[in-house]
C-alpha cells in the first residue's frame, strides 16, 4: 500500500517589543515547552491569516503580519511528521484582557534573546531559536511572495 506523504503546515509569529520576544509556554507530550505563538493552517485560511489567528488564540494580543521572516522544513526526530513553518514578524496590536487562551496553553511570556537561548533545552522545536536568530539577523521579505487564491 503506498502512503501519500504530506507535511504538516505551521504558521509562527516572531513579536518583539522592547527587546523582548512574545512566546507561549505550553504543555507537549514532552512536557511543558517555550515556542512563538504557532500553529497549523486550516482548510481555505491563507497563511496570514492563520498566523494572526493563531497570534490571537494562544497570548490574548492582536497581530498584524507585515513581513515574512523564513520557511522551515523541520522532520521531527523518532516522529513521522515533518514541520513545514511560514515564519512572520509583524505589528502587535491590542491585547484582550480576560481571553482564554487555546488548551494546552498555560501563558504568554516575553523573553530576552538571552532568556530564549538560556532555555533551549525546553523549546518545542529547534525552529524556536533558529527563527529568532534570522529576525535578530534581519531577514525580512515581503509579503508579496505568498500568493493567497480563493
Amino acid at each position: 500500500m503506498n502512503r501519500i506523504w504530506k507535511p504538516n503546515v505551521t504558521v509562527a509569529a516572531l513579536i518583539e517589543r522592547e527587546g523582548r520576544f512574545l512566546l507561549v509556554e505550553e504543555e507537549t507530550d514532552d512536557g511543558l515547552r517555550f515556542n512563538q505563538p504557532a500553529g497549523h493552517l486550516d482548510e481555505g485560511e491563507s497563511l496570514i491569516a492563520a498566523c494572526a489567528r493563531e497570534v490571537l488564540e494562544e497570548t490574548a494580543w492582536s497581530f498584524a503580519p507585515t513581513a515574512l521572516i523564513g520557511v522551515y522544513q523541520w522532520p521531527r526526530p523518532q516522529r513521522d511528521i515533518t514541520y513545514l513553518r511560514f515564519a512572520f514578524s509583524g505589528e502587535l496590536g491590542a491585547h484582550e484582557e480576560g481571553r482564554v487562551l487555546d488548551d494546552g496553553i498555560l501563558r504568554a511570556v516575553w523573553m530576552t534573546p538571552d532568556e530564549i537561548r538560556a532555555t533551549a533545552d525546553r523549546h518545542r522545536s529547534p525552529l524556536v531559536w533558529q527563527c529568532v536568530s534570522d529576525y535578530l539577523a534581519g531577514r525580512r521579505f515581503p509579503l508579496d511572495l505568498i500568493r493567497h487564491y480563493e
